[in-house]
């Protein structure tokens, strides 16, 4: 029971450091940083394969959302409304690296593949192997695989068209299958 009863203080201490922050109370700002950071750093970092430019765009995210945070209606989760900010801020970030392609031809979706190869690896392969996507791949299958867009919704945030985000999803998971055969491979001595 006491456990609840945390969950819901933390719950009202966050709406009254939102509210403060609002108000542009930095003391109030800083603590929703510290809380937030780490999480937003990893959602920056699934997009961004450098460190250090994932820190960037987070930062210039976290300033989006302070200075933007007025319009923060309270009507949905606040890290939700922070995660889209740092998608956004992602995709901007590769934008202006002009490190972004995305291969136009439509294939078809495949639903039913096998997640089984991903037991074996550590979290650090996992990500990895997603670094080493092309970052047209590599974006879409984060939106789609990780944060849980939709097709239509990643052709909107990216100015592409659905068959292309499709693609793109299809063309990274079978790249990412492959890698992941050759590092099972790998770590169980059988090259």
């Amino acid at each position: 029971m006491k456990s609840l009863l945390k969950v819901i203080q933390l719950h009202k201490n966050e709406a009254l450091l939102i509210k403060r922050a609002k108000a542009n109370n930095r003391e109030a700002q800083h603590v929703l940083y510290e809380l937030h950071a780490p999480k937003m750093l990893s959602i920056c970092r699934y997009y961004i394969k450098d460190i250090q430019h994932a820190e960037e765009a987070m930062l210039n995210g976290f300033f989006k959302v302070f200075s933007n945070i007025k319009s923060f209606k309270s009507e949905g989760s606040f890290e939700g409304w922070m995660r889209r900010i740092m998608v956004r801020e992602s995709i901007s970030f590769l934008r202006q690296q002009k490190n972004i392609e995305f291969a136009v031809e439509d294939v078809p979706e495949i639903t039913n593949y096998n997640n089984e190869t991903l037991s074996n690896l550590a979290v650090a392969d996992i990500q990895q192997v997603i670094d080493s996507l092309p970052e047209g791949y590599k974006m879409v299958f984060v939106m789609y695989a990780i944060e849980g867009y939709k097709h239509h919704e990643i052709a909107e945030l990216l100015n592409i068209s659905e068959g292309t985000s499709k693609s793109q999803l299809f063309k990274a998971r079978k790249m990412l299958q492959q890698q992941i055969k050759q590092l099972n491979k790998a770590s169980n001595g059988t090259n």
